[in-house]
């Protein structure tokens, strides 16, 4: 949402008009051009977009443009790879947008160590043969099924089991 926000405030900011006796350039002209062919729909929901904007505290502009810089520097692949995942999320049923957004909240509370191992742990996977990657996927699936407190006592036996090994 921040950055169809984020988006949608640049074409607002592109929009607007030049003081009077100022000669438009280019750039303004087709950024007219473009508002004059939206909808009265589109107009509107652009209107309600920059107001939200313009409602954000200055920190979280900020962020915004920063991160909106940062998108603009990567490599042309790389940037259509990113507005593809984009429109894929957006196109997501609301829950599962949700649900991945609060994924996303609990992975960036975790520590950077945490973070740093988990990565680790999924380039392994990738790298992995299709059997080992078939396994795992198994596993994950019965670990998913457990019960929590059998959960637990599987966590407990693996603390046990690298507590021996590291003695």
């Amino acid at each position: 949402m921040m950055h169809r926000l984020l988006l949608a405030c640049a074409l607002a900011a592109a929009l607007a008009r030049p003081a009077l006796g100022q000669e438009e350039p280019p750039a303004r002209e087709d950024a007219r051009a473009r508002w004059q062919k939206l909808s009265p729909e589109e107009k509107q929901e652009l209107r309600e977009k920059y107001a939200r904007w313009k409602a954000l505290p200055e920190d979280e502009k900020a962020r915004l443009r920063e991160q909106r810089e940062r998108l603009r520097s990567l490599p042309p692949e790389r940037r259509a790879q990113v507005e593809r995942n984009w429109q894929l999320f957006r196109e997501l049923p609301p829950a599962e947008r949700q649900e991945i957004l609060r994924k996303f909240a609990r992975w960036r509370e975790m520590p950077a160590e945490r973070r740093a191992q988990m990565r680790s742990a999924f380039r392994e996977l990738l790298q992995a043969s299709p059997p080992e990657r078939q396994r795992f996927l198994q596993n994950l699936r019965r670990w998913r099924e457990m019960p929590p407190a059998q959960r637990e006592r599987v966590r407990e036996l693996w603390r046990e089991r690298r507590e021996r090994r590291f003695r």
